[in-house]
């Protein structure tokens, strides 16, 4: 004797036929993917016009240098800080306006890279950059 765990054999069947249903939504998704339009991503970039430029002349710059001997150099030249204020007066009148670096040495007092640092702020320096930081970075 066979036992049927389904129900009588004559019963109908109450499952769904889903072959039909996965054949279609496969081909609604080729269609899909097929006649979506292909989207890219572009960087707009305006270019300049015409030839490079031949020769780029590097921006002028100053150098002051605060030794550890209580000495004030610009570029390379000692001077006291009215002299310095009075060069920086004069650098800030020209055209283009040079950038000032101001490299204090390891050993150089504080109170002289501060008078330094004022008279710079008197002059009201813009283009300012410091040198040498990078050295005492492991420092702290």
């Amino acid at each position: 004797m066979a036992m049927n765990s389904a129900g009588a054999p004559d019963a109908p069947m109450m499952d769904i036929n889903t072959t039909p249903l996965i054949d279609v939504m496969l081909v609604l998704l080729i269609m899909f993917i097929i006649t979506i339009p292909m989207q890219t991503h572009a960087v707009k970039l305006d270019s300049p016009a015409g030839p490079p430029p031949r020769h780029q002349v590097p921006p002028p710059r100053n150098e002051i240098t605060v030794t550890d001997r209580d000495q004030v150099l610009w570029n390379g030249s000692p001077v006291d800080l009215v002299t310095l204020r009075q060069y920086l007066d004069q650098s800030q009148t020209l055209d283009p306006i040079p950038e000032l670096r101001i490299h204090p040495a390891r050993g150089a007092r504080y109170e002289l890279v501060d008078k330094v640092l004022a008279a710079t702020k008197r002059a009201q320096v813009v283009r300012i950059g410091f040198v040498g930081n990078e050295a005492y970075a492991n420092d702290f």
